[in-house]
């Protein structure tokens, strides 16, 4: 891959250039190619039109103007076409041996399938198509120029894109009987496609679909547990291409709807100097700490990680400056490369944009952005905190020290008032704000939106004279000696004005509640607005800009040329996302098909024997090899819908009742270590481009920075509270501190140093007081079992003891969706009812009683129990009732007296020489050390 030739070439060096780091991201995220003369300029143009596409179909004015108004699948056909036209000219084809054998292997293979289950008489032109294909392939593609096979390539992909759009009212009316003229352009825009995808994204992705593809065809001859009867062509044309249940399906829709104008509003931010802002402020902040300038790259890749939707280019923005630095202080190449790995891939699963995941996850969830989000947030910050404190043990076991502070601290009493005035103040700025726009939109109307927007503007050209006042920031030499860290609160000021946009867009998601592309749109206008008026605006109240310049017209000319780079850049960073999310529809057209999602929880249950912790771990595994060499978005399409099924029917039967969304986020942190992890770790090979460290070497150190990430998915399957489900405000903040500590006590445990360096038994009594306080409930489950079992010929009285709103279980014995017997566990809320039988009726709920034998005899439609998954003649087989139980948070009591345990043992070990700290220091202070 691209990114391990990079590698190569800097291993020893040290680092990169900035035109190596340039081709790294180029390479995986925005196209690798950008010919001189007119064919640059025209993927230029064409990236820019797709953004105004883009904002376009996202905002009201269609709707205003009453033109160009589109439909979901129209705007996905057109979608398609940009990114595949751009990914013909803007990414050169791979020639090595084994991506040489794929790029011929595949259309032929493909054909052959083609041409076995379609009509007789097609035989000749699916083999004109592939043969096409294959000759421009073998043709070459040239780095430097796009030759003429190459534009047929782009051309017939955008025709094979369009088709659905151009005849959109001809295929309308003959839903599921296509004709010749859509096979043609199905079989067109499927091989190319995956071409496409092949040369954006590497062999991966295209490997994935291609088996799933087969595997529509294949059925019959398939081993008797994953068999199905086989598809022919008509039926795989229709389902993958005419239709929305393949390439342009759900996923294509929500990169067409929503991830683009994220990606783009992160694309612009990113162009005004945020990113560099976000960098500035984590090292004025946190440079001076033990292992500083590596938590300060956590805090960074964190706050990049926001508006990112790609690990590899979070990597390689934030790990250009912090990994010479970490290397400064005393971090080896790998270490530093690992910690900025960890942090960036825990920037894929730090809300609102989750690497475009969330999105998706409100689409197959059903569920409201606002509770994605709430549901998402706890476990990324937690995880966060835990690899800063991560970072702190390293630097601990090492003895380092940070960089110089630029200034003396005062004493902490003052910090702590200064510290608690400003969290006053900003509450209070808060409280009136949202009050405020409580007030202005029923006083003003109509009006309010462009009262909104004064005050906004007024507050930006209030934070704007702010920034004025303070140097401008600079983008940094990594690779030069640095005497001091920045001061704090004039870096902080400087750039006030690049949070605006991103309280617009918080505002929009989580007060407001607009829908993610109109909350999006309104931040991408106000950022718009910042990129063209920042430069005039800082020269006009300091005399110049930003770059030191003078003269208003050019200050002028530069607002508009980082507009248009912007827009650029967010198209081309869309290329491969865009690429992505429909090869990805392949995959979850195969799996809605050929109901490969049962067959696979067969498999599950075959392997795993039915053991609940053995289905939980076969599924992560799964993750992480479908995960491999996938981007973000993919990678949850794939495992979602291949995998999240697993969870649920498994864990019906085997007595594991959890939310969806547990189950989703359980597969996506899972799909995402793919990313961390050797062999195909992407983002590992990217941050050892940039640090010249070995990228095996750095993705296995990754990964046991990792392991906290991993540890989350199987702590909130079994308690949902970290979930935030079905908690109050005060249970939330108790979770999220008692869940804290017992992340932090994993993550000593794992690194072997807690206050000082740890032997196996206080390791290991750390992980099960972490256990212990994460899960309360398994140890007082084992004291007090939280159910009361009841026969089925009790389920009357049953429900009318049970408490009104509590939940309640049946084990119900029936048949499943093929026929196979099948026993399963159900909960439902015990509904309100005077008695037992109305309780019942309440739940649409019709029983028969046949001595201790209870048959369901009716169910009624859109009821509670329907909802459940009961149905008519299934048989009740148990009753439980939730019983009286002590809190478990009872358990927190020995688990914290344990603590205190290791903490004593811990500290009788700490010697003088040590300066408290643990930590075997050197006679005399390490000095810094230049980079590599």
């Amino acid at each position: 891959m691209d990114a391990a030739a990079v590698e190569n070439a800097a291993s020893g060096a040290g680092g990169l250039s900035q035109a190596e780091i340039d081709e790294l991201v180029a390479s995986s995220d925005t196209g690798a190619r950008t010919p001189p003369g007119w064919v640059g300029r025209l993927i230029l143009i064409v990236a820019f039109c797709w953004s105004l596409f883009q904002i376009w179909i996202a905002s009201p004015l269609p709707f205003m103007v009453n033109w160009g108004i589109l439909n979901d699948t129209e705007t996905r056909s057109i979608h398609l076409a940009f990114a595949m036209f751009l990914a013909y000219l803007a990414y050169p084809a791979e020639r090595s041996p084994v991506q040489m054998v794929l790029a011929i292997g595949v259309p032929v293979f493909l054909a052959l399938l083609f041409i076995n289950g379609a009509p007789p008489g097609n035989a000749w032109w699916i083999s004109l198509v592939a043969a096409l294909l294959i000759g421009a392939i073998l043709l070459g593609s040239p780095k430097t120029r796009i030759p003429p096979w190459e534009w047929v390539l782009a051309i017939a992909s955008v025709g094979a894109a369009l088709y659905i759009y151009i005849f959109y009212r001809e295929i309308s009316g003959r839903v599921g009987a296509p004709i010749r003229q859509d096979f043609v352009f199905a079989v067109i825009g499927l091989l190319l496609l995956l071409e496409a995808t092949r040369r954006s994204l590497g062999p991966a992705l295209m490997i994935v679909a291609t088996v799933f593809l087969a595997y529509s065809f294949l059925g019959p001859y398939m081993p008797d547990i994953i068999a199905h009867k086989g598809n022919s062509l008509s039926e795989v044309v229709n389902h993958q291409w005419i239709t929305t249940e393949g390439v342009f399906g759900i996923a294509l829709g929500v990169s067409t709807s929503f991830v683009f104008l994220f990606v783009l509003f992160g694309a612009l931010l990113d162009k005004a100097g945020a990113g560099n802002y976000f960098i500035q402020v984590a090292f004025s902040l946190m440079g001076h700490m033990r292992g500083g300038p590596a938590k300060a790259a956590v805090v960074s890749s964190a706050m990049t990680g926001l508006i990112s939707g790609s690990s590899i280019a979070n990597v390689v923005t934030t790990g250009t400056f912090t990994i010479p630095l970490m290397k400064r202080v005393g971090f080896s190449a790998e270490r530093a490369g690992a910690v900025e790995v960890a942090s960036s891939v825990n920037g894929q699963i730090m809300p609102p944009v989750m690497g475009a995941a969330a999105f998706l996850m409100v689409e197959y969830v059903g569920i409201p952005y606002f509770d994605v989000v709430k549901h998402a947030v706890l476990p990324a910050s937690i995880s966060y905190i835990a690899l800063v404190y991560i970072v702190h043990l390293e630097a601990m076991k090492a003895g380092m020290e940070g960089l110089p502070r630029a200034y003396v601290p005062g004493p902490w009493m003052r910090r702590l008032v200064g510290f608690v005035f400003g969290v006053l103040v900003l509450s209070a700025l808060s409280m009136l704000v949202y009050y405020g726009m409580g007030w202005v939109r029923p006083t003003f109307g109509g009006a309010a939106g462009y009262v909104i927007f004064a005050a906004l503007t007024a507050a930006y050209i209030g934070l704007m004279w702010v920034g004025s006042r303070e140097i401008p920031l600079r983008i940094d030499d990594p690779n030069a000696e640095i005497t001091e860290l920045p001061l704090p609160g004039p870096t902080v000021r400087s750039g006030l004005h690049y949070i605006l946009p991103v309280v617009v867009l918080v505002w929009a998601l989580m007060i407001d509640r607009l829908s993610p592309g109109l909350s999006a749109f309104w931040a991408t206008a106000f950022m718009i607005f910042i990129l063209l008026t920042q430069r005039p605006l800082m020269l006009m109240l300091r005399g110049q800009d930003q770059m030191g310049e003078r003269r208003m017209g050019v200050a002028l000319r530069g607002g508009v040329n980082d507009l248009v780079d912007g827009m650029i850049s967010g198209a081309r960073n869309m290329i491969g996302i865009g690429i992505a999310t429909a090869t990805a529809g392949i995959i979850v057209g195969a799996v809605s098909q050929t109901g490969v999602g049962s067959a696979l929880a067969d498999v599950v249950e075959v392997l795993s024997g039915g053991n609940l912790l053995a289905i939980l771990l076969l599924t992560a595994v799964l993750s992480l090899i479908l995960g491999m060499g996938l981007p973000t978005t993919a990678n949850y399409i794939v495992v979602s819908a291949l995998l999240a099924p697993v969870i649920v029917t498994l864990g019906q039967q085997n007595g594991l009742l959890v939310p969806l969304i547990a189950v989703h986020l359980f597969v996506f942190y899972f799909g995402i270590m793919a990313d961390v992890t050797p062999p195909v770790g992407l983002a590992s090979f990217a941050a050892a481009a940039v640090s010249g460290g070995d990228p095996i070497k750095t993705g296995v150190v990754a990964f046991f920075y990792s392991l906290r990430t991993a540890a989350l998915p199987f702590l909130f399957i079994f308690n949902t509270d970290l979930l935030l489900i079905d908690v109050t405000w005060l249970q939330g903040i108790f979770v999220f501190i008692t869940a804290t500590i017992a992340m932090l006590l994993f993550a000593a445990a794992t690194q072997g140093w807690f206050l000082t360096r740890s032997n196996i038994l206080e390791s290991a009594l750390l992980l099960l007081i972490a256990f212990s306080i994460f899960r309360p409930g398994f140890w007082m489950d084992m004291v007090a079992p939280p159910w009361d079992d009841r026969s089925p010929a009790e389920l009357v009285q049953a429900l009318a003891e049970a408490p009104v709103g509590e939940p309640f279980r049946l084990e119900v014995a029936g048949l499943n969706d093929i026929g196979n017997p099948v026993t399963f566990r159900v909960q439902m809320p015990v509904p309100e009812g005077a008695t037992g039988e109305e309780r019942l009726q309440a739940l649409g709920v019709d029983v028969i009683q046949n001595g201790d034998e209870v048959v369901i005899d009716n169910v009624a439609f859109d009821s509670p129990a329907q909802k459940a998954g009961l149905d008519w003649d299934q048989t009740v087989t148990l009753v439980r009732l939730p019983a009286e139980t002590p809190s478990k948070y009872w358990m927190f009591i020995p688990a914290f007296l344990l603590l205190a345990v290791v903490v004593w043992l811990q500290r009788r070990r700490i010697g003088p020489e040590d300066g408290g700290t643990g930590a075997v220091r050197d006679p005399a202070p390490i000095q810094p050390r230049a980079a590599g």
